[in-house]
């Protein structure tokens, strides 16, 4: 009978050595079979048989059939809800052959199930499933014949199961996020209770649509002899002249047998030994050492170096199966200190301090087995162009595909991974405990193995939403509930979030930090343990957008750690005309409603907008503005952090990604589109970035640096007005410390403007090095709004290259904010948003294959002034 805990186990790894992990085609002692001719229907009907992809979810397969319109075409979505509330069973075949059968063992084995599943093979049941995050496996050989099988997974409704468990329970648990009213159920917020995906079930960017299906691969396998199970590599040492390196090994074998078990470099063997398998799992180790060896960096810093290392099994003289691995090498820490101004929270690599520059990254699709390869590329890229070097797994998704990690291990982008859990509380029966274990161990098992990841993190706000410890704190959830279910559900709280989840990291990934929520100032306990301490631990902030604070708060609360901050954008016009109609282009129209899943997003953005800006009338340029007040406002927060080095050791904006297409907080839309904010952030974070910074009485310069060394150049500052007039015009030495922040210029206002008109006035800022621009910076002395911009005349050139086409633009007067677009496309710029000065020049090149001649026709180009 299956035995949940017996998991189809990855490959991974012990202390600092970290490993991406590739299976090989199986060969020799393993075979596979294909399952074909998958088809589905909802359960317990006459309703026909339709064809089916898998991996998939039943509403993507109802709407290849033609069953469900488009899900996210304006409001399809609430047409939608019954699906989540039937059961539905899919089917597929697969042909064994009477080689196949003499396999000592057969299983059928499952990546991805989500969530309520029954499995049968011939009809006879083998596997029953609740969790979506774990794999499964099952034995089959007593239930297969020669020739035609059949396999079927029968999926119960997650909205159903909920119910069942919601009454059991006898009482609600906190779920802010849980649409139950969109899905019909009035205040059933049934999402805790299921270990699934939280977003599913809606957020406040998200829609409602609450899947089932095969969500990742599965195979039927079958092998002789032995089974490599689970492979990683541990680092038992590192220093530049050796890395002592052990392979560990679980290997299943069928009966005991004589094996040899080795690990290759390069079809260079290092190191081998022989060994005397036993009947069932078998641990072995080998030890091995690599000279001067080369390590692992995050993106700026150095080469995401990999190894790529190769373990075998052989078994009686005959090669049975081998595992690759490409292994990264580093040492890193979690540093916290006091120190005079609280205490330190910054992530130290290979002994040196990195200042996290990236985002919170969610999902990037309601529907996950749409998201291609090529798409995850294209997000991990974005964000390394963006010079990020960390991105944040946030705890209401999902534990990421492979090739998700294998990307960030490969461009040197750490990960903060967040176990799946965010802003609710759970239940604490003992049951949902062991399913809490089960999928803890075999994910932190499964993805231990990568370099890029570097702390495991129990929740998302969980803490400082209860708050245990300060009645008057939190969300207000506390209150709802008696004594007696307080402290259950409190209980609950501790046994998961600082039980299981600490027990399974320090058992299986043990030189990897656990951090119990975000945000929280620390591990003492009682009011010592609450979030947002601006001192010490991570921060949270959204006194801007939900507060209304105005962008100028960025720069008075800054942490140690800004693991979360933002603020809202529509997505650009041509991806809006993709879910919508030209009826519907009103912010206040019920498809722009339905597509903002903040209850203040809308208006909040028209609001936070009229304090900077003129409120365009037409709703293609206020889509834009919109965008740029989200650029503008991010802006701030990314200067202030920065030239709070070291003081400051971290900016993770909310968000960097889309599920749908949706006004939302993140800096890429739904289709990977860059917003203004993008291309902000990318300036923002670059390895030497300027600020400019206003005081009471002066301007100064920062500039922030991560480089490992200091640095002397010079900084040039000038005061222009929008005709190209030259106001004030300055150079001196500059001074940039080695990984901090340092002040370069400063200068009263008033010696600075000299009487100038404001409202026509540019600054500019200007660090070179032995003649070389390392940044620039433009900062406005007035708001966008008070701004007297000029008709300049814009001249453009395009000419055709091999896979792009660039773009010459010249102009006599300010241009700020140029946009390029092109209409009903939406290629890659390698600038935009941009303030072009008086008399400059600005190439673009943009990577399409459009012929010039319809690029040309279809180039698009706004500025803040046409939308005067």
């Amino acid at each position: 009978m299956y035995n949940p805990l017996n998991l189809i186990l990855c490959f991974g790894l012990l202390c600092g050595t970290m490993i991406a992990c590739k299976q090989k085609e199986p060969v020799s002692g393993i075979q596979v079979l294909k399952i074909d001719n998958w088809r589905f229907r909802q359960a317990d009907t006459i309703s026909e048989w339709m064809y089916a992809s898998v991996p998939g979810t039943v509403h993507t397969d109802l709407y290849r059939n033609g069953k469900v319109d488009d899900p996210f075409y304006r409001t399809n979505e609430r047409d939608q809800q019954w699906i989540d509330k039937v059961d539905w069973e899919y089917q597929g075949t697969f042909e064994v052959s009477p080689g196949f059968l003499d396999n000592d063992q057969i299983e059928v084995n499952f990546e991805g199930l989500d969530t309520y599943a029954d499995v049968f093979i011939n009809d006879q049941k083998v596997l029953s499933t609740e969790n979506m995050f774990v794999r499964y496996k099952a034995d089959i050989k007593p239930y297969i014949t020669l020739g035609t099988n059949k396999v079927r997974v029968y999926f119960h409704s997650p909205i159903q199961k909920g119910l069942e468990k919601l009454e059991a329970h006898g009482f609600g648990l906190p779920a802010s996020n849980d649409q139950s009213e969109n899905g019909g159920l009035e205040d059933k917020r049934v999402s805790v209770f299921s270990r699934k995906a939280g977003y599913h079930y809606g957020w406040d960017w998200g829609p409602r649509f609450v899947t089932s299906g095969i969500w990742k691969p599965m195979s039927i396998r079958g092998w002789k002899n032995a089974l490599l199970r689970d492979v990683f590599i541990r680092q038992m040492d590192l220093s530049d002249e050796l890395a002592k390196l052990r392979a560990v090994s679980e290997v299943e074998a069928f009966e005991a047998t004589e094996a040899v078990y080795g690990v290759y470099h390069e079809d260079k063997l290092l190191a081998e030994t022989g060994v005397k398998l036993q009947t069932g799992l078998n641990i072995l180790k080998l030890d091995f050492n690599i000279e001067k060896p080369k390590r692992w960096w995050s993106n700026g810093l150095g080469e995401p170096h990999l190894y790529e290392l190769e373990v075998k099994l052989l078994v009686d003289k005959t090669y049975q199966e081998s595992v690759t691995q490409n292994v990264g090498l580093r040492t890193l820490r979690l540093i916290q200190e006091p120190d005079e101004k609280g205490k330190t929270f910054y992530f130290e690599l290979n002994g040196v301090p990195v200042f996290a520059k990236g985002a919170n990254y969610i999902p990037n699709d309601n529907f996950l087995p749409r998201v291609s390869n090529r798409e995850y590329e294209t997000v991990v890229m974005s964000a390394k162009n963006a010079n990020m070097n960390m991105l944040r797994i946030w705890g209401g998704g999902i534990y990421e595909n492979k090739i998700f990690y294998d990307l960030c291990d490969k461009n040197g982008i750490m990960v903060w991974q967040d176990f799946m859990f965010a802003c609710s509380m759970y239940p604490g029966d003992q049951a949902f405990l062991n399913n809490v274990r089960l999928e803890a161990v075999d994910n932190v098992k499964r993805l231990r193995q990568h370099p890029s990841i570097v702390l495991w993190c129990g929740n998302n706000e969980i803490d400082g939403a209860w708050s245990n410890y300060d009645e008057k704190a939190g969300w207000g959830w506390k209150q709802q509930y008696t004594a007696e279910q307080r402290k259950y559900i409190w209980q609950a709280y501790e046994d998961v979030f600082h039980e299981i989840l600490p027990e399974v990291v320090q058992e299986w990934d043990p030189d990897r930090y656990y951090w119990p929520s975000s945000p929280m100032a620390g591990l003492t306990g009682g009011p010592d343990q609450h979030a947002n301490d601006f001192t010490r631990g991570d921060i949270h902030y959204w006194g801007v957008w939900h507060g209304l604070e105005p962008f100028e708060n960025f720069k008075t609360n800054v942490g140690r750690f800004m693991s979360e901050y933002g603020f809202q954008s529509f997505p650009e016009y041509n991806t809006v005309r993709r879910y919508s109609e030209p009826e519907d282009w009103d912010i206040e129209s019920e498809v722009m409603a339905a597509h903002q899943r903040s209850g203040i997003g809308n208006l909040r953005i028209k609001e936070y907008m009229s304090w900077d800006y003129r409120i365009p009338k037409n709703f293609e340029h206020f889509l834009y503005v919109g965008q740029l007040l989200q650029a503008e406002g991010m802006k701030a927060a990314f200067e202030a952090h920065r030239s709070a080095m070291p003081y400051c050791m971290g900016s993770l904006y909310w968000q960097l990604n889309d599920c749908w297409p949706v006004a939302s907080w993140s800096s890429t839309d739904y289709y990977r589109n860059w917003k203004a904010m993008h291309y902000f952030a990318r300036d923002a974070f670059k390895e030497v970035a300027t600020s400019i910074h206003e005081t009471e009485e002066e301007i100064e310069v920062i500039v922030a640096s991560d480089r490992l060394s200091s640095f002397t150049g010079e900084i040039r500052v000038q005061v222009l007005d929008f005709e190209g007039n030259m106001l004030y015009n300055e150079s001196q030495r500059a001074y940039g410390g080695a990984n901090t922040a340092s002040r370069i210029f400063q200068k009263k206002k008033a010696d600075l403007f000299k009487g100038a008109n404001l409202n026509q006035t540019v600054v500019v800022a200007r660090l070179t090095e032995n003649g070389n621009l390392l940044s620039e910076s433009i900062w406005y002395p007035v708001k966008p709004k008070a701004l007297q911009l000029p008709k300049a005349r814009l001249e453009k050139s395009m000419t055709q290259g091999k896979d792009y086409i660039e773009i010459v633009l010249k102009t006599d007067k300010l241009i700020k904010n140029l946009y390029l677009s092109i209409t009903d496309r939406s290629p890659y710029f390698s600038d935009n948003y941009f303030d072009m000065l008086p008399g400059s020049t600005k190439t673009i090149q943009v990577k399409t294959e459009i012929p010039l001649k319809d690029f040309r026709d279809g180039l698009k180009i706004i500025s803040l002034e046409d939308t005067y």
